[in-house]
């Protein structure tokens, strides 16, 4: 017997070290003709670029500076609910991913606790969200109008400690106020509240945002021009409250207004209107950051917007989370978990056209 012979016999056979392998070639095979994506389906935001990075590491989005404190990934839980019956559950759940995960969280209308603590336990998130990571309490600007007609910012201050917040997001709405049968009337334009909100409170750190139709060039031109801590967009394609209220409406509201909630701006519509005024405004340009919000439905939306804008900005999601958030924790934390991983992979692979 020849010594390449003898050598042979003493090697090992070959084994495979994948027991799945078969099945899933045949799973391959069987699905490959349902596994084809068409031309016009295919995503024309970005380039694919697959051989310039490894798959990411666990975790490894860099913590970055976000509404001056820290955030570990660039998603922002927006403003949901409270004093309902699933508010308590809602918000600590959320609270408490972002506590893990490092995320930002803005509260939902906090105007209950202007006069009372009885729902201050659906508010009270700080502990489970930790020092770290940013929380906003949060007001309507007709009850900011309320307060200085009656000399009681006092109660905005109030409200901030009780809710141990970094600060307050103001939400401007006049569809939503006009529409609701319960609605409040704006006696002076939002901006002038904002201002005087700021002037009698220059310590307090302010988001302004809308509800669910965004804003137009001159509304984002005077707010970028004030020192605002940031601005939410609350574009179009998420949660409409004009919409909503019109839903609660009798019917012939219904028909009179339906085409109020038709008007609006698009996120990304939005990012162009503030890259131009960004080029514009130059040294007269105040506010740096953003939340960008209003339909984003996942990681590549909000991936794409946040590196198209020319400013810091997260972006937020209001149903996604909400839709999670609502009975055992692991839920929610599943789909933050699968969220992260897709921003991860999108930084790692995908650039911007």
């Amino acid at each position: 017997m020849s010594e390449k012979q003898n050598n042979n016999l003493s090697e090992p056979a070959f084994t495979d070290d994948d027991p799945t392998a078969a099945s899933r070639k045949k799973d391959h095979i069987e699905m490959a003709f349902a596994s084809q994506v068409v031309k016009q389906e295919l995503d024309s935001r970005f380039y694919y670029e697959p051989l310039l990075s490894a798959h990411p590491e666990k975790d490894s989005w860099p913590a970055f500076s976000f509404l001056n404190k820290t955030m570990k990934v660039p998603l922002w839980v927006s403003s949901m609910t409270g004093g309902t019956a699933m508010a308590n559950t809602i918000n600590h759940n959320l609270a408490r991913a972002c506590g893990e995960f490092g995320m930002g969280m803005g509260l939902g209308s906090c105007r209950s606790l202007l006069y009372s603590d009885e729902n201050l336990a659906d508010f009270a998130v700080r502990k489970w969200i930790g020092e770290d990571h940013p929380l906003f309490a949060n007001l309507g600007v007709a009850q900011l109008e309320q307060l200085l007609d009656k000399n009681e910012l006092y109660r905005v201050n109030d409200l901030i400690d009780k809710v141990e917040a970094d600060g307050l997001i103001v939400h401007v709405n006049p569809f939503q106020e006009w529409l609701q049968p319960e609605g409040d009337r704006f006696r002076q334009p939002p901006l002038d509240t904002i201002r005087a909100l700021i002037d009698q409170l220059p310590d307090l750190s302010i988001i302004v945002k809308e509800v669910g139709q965004g804003m137009g060039r001159e509304s984002l031109r005077q707010l970028f021009q004030l020192p605002l801590t940031a601005i939410d967009f609350a574009a179009n394609g998420g949660t409409n409250f004009a919409k909503l209220e019109l839903l609660r409406s009798d019917a012939r509201r219904k028909e009179t207004y339906a085409p109020l909630a038709l008007v609006g701006h698009s996120a990304e519509d939005m990012v162009e209107l503030t890259n131009e005024l960004v080029a514009e405004m130059g040294a007269f340009l105040q506010t740096r950051q953003v939340i960008i919000s209003g339909g984003v439905k996942d990681f590549l939306d909000g991936y794409y917007l946040i590196n198209k804008i020319d400013l810091s900005a997260v972006y937020g999601q209001a149903s996604g989370f909400l839709r999670h958030a609502r009975g055992d924790y692991e839920s929610l934390r599943s789909y933050v978990i699968t969220q992260i991983e897709g921003l991860e992979l999108a930084r790692a692979y995908l650039r911007l056209r």
